[in-house]
């Protein structure tokens, strides 16, 4: 029985050892290694985006007449997608400048005729000297009664028709110098109505504004274009993004410019590099299509991961996930 009683003890003993030891572990862990709790990364779902530019003819209206290029291909910035009939702007702009000519040559005639006044001013001016002379003569003669009165006053008048003569033509000197200014005017409202012309002719051709993928063609060759109507939407691939969203209570430990990682279901066991490139500032409802592999919260924060893609792998809806690596909050 003393046997039994001291196998029980030690039993006891040792069933009590192992629990204090339980107890002990995790604040020893703690006091040597620090916290272990928490994952060191988080893991966000999203969509891959790429800037689209929806491409149509702006202020012009014609027939599509050239549309070499298809859905997929890959098309350099400056390239011509596609041209309209032109035909009518080129004849519009051939009649403005002959319009142009036409002004030009106004300026010139209405400068000889601003030459010619001013030498019919200088005759005006030799002739009303002449005249005063003439009159100043006739004077001295009345005195002596060498010319008869009537002859004096014939002096006078044509002394006076002299000066009048000079001022009128002096007036149309102004009017040659006012038409030589309207002249200038023509001339510039017609270079002005010329190059509008050439910048009409330019839009003939839409051109691509960006190298990129042709991801969708909405027009046929002989078609209408409009203003507004769309005929290409291209996808800029060189310059791809993750929207996802950040759970509310991770907001602090992720950071703007942050290194991430992104892999996708479609090439499995490839990682992306990317960096973390905007950070909403305002909270908002988690959307019904954002899925994360943490717990959801009602609250999340849209981040944008901007993402190298030189080979043109990630295209635009193709889902991805990203490993972003937790920081220290307000570190």
């Amino acid at each position: 029985m003393a046997r039994i009683s001291r196998k029980r003890l030690v039993l006891v003993m040792l069933a009590a050892l192992i629990a204090a030891g339980l107890l002990l572990y995790r604040p020893l862990v703690h006091l040597l290694f620090g916290s272990q709790s928490g994952p060191a990364t988080i893991t966000v779902s999203g969509n891959i985006e790429a800037h689209q530019s929806v491409l149509s003819f702006n202020q012009i209206q014609a027939p599509i007449v050239f549309l070499p290029f298809d859905e997929g291909q890959y098309v350099k910035a400056g390239t011509v997608l596609a041209r309209v009939d032109d035909r009518y702007y080129l004849q519009q702009l051939q009649i403005d400048r002959a319009n142009l000519d036409v002004a030009r040559a106004q300026v010139a005639v209405a400068r000889k005729n601003l030459a010619a006044a001013y030498s019919t001013v200088a005759s005006d001016r030799y002739d009303l000297a002449q005249k005063r002379l003439d009159l100043a003569r006739d004077k001295d003669q009345l005195k002596y009664g060498a010319i008869s009165r009537q002859a004096y006053d014939q002096a006078v008048t044509a002394r006076d028709q002299a000066v009048a003569v000079l001022q009128r033509d002096q007036a149309l000197v102004g009017v040659a110098k006012e038409n030589i200014r309207l002249a200038r005017a023509s001339v510039a409202t017609s270079r002005a109505k010329v190059q509008l012309d050439q910048v009409t002719v330019s839009y003939a051709t839409l051109r691509a504004p960006f190298s990129g993928v042709l991801a969708v063609r909405e027009a046929e060759p002989g078609e209408l274009a409009a203003p507004g109507v769309a005929i290409f939407t291209l996808d800029d691939l060189d310059h791809v993004w993750l929207r996802a969203y950040v759970n509310e209570t991770n907001l602090g430990e992720v950071r703007l410019g942050e290194a991430v990682t992104v892999s996708t279901d479609t090439y499995p066991g490839k990682v992306y590099h990317g960096r973390i490139a905007f950070i909403a500032s305002q909270a908002e409802f988690t959307p019904k299509t954002v899925q994360t592999h943490a717990e959801r919260v009602s609250l999340v924060y849209r981040i944008r991961i901007d993402i190298a893609n030189p080979t043109h792998e990630l295209l635009p809806g193709m889902p991805a996930d990203s490993v972003i690596p937790l920081l220290p909050a307000g570190k």
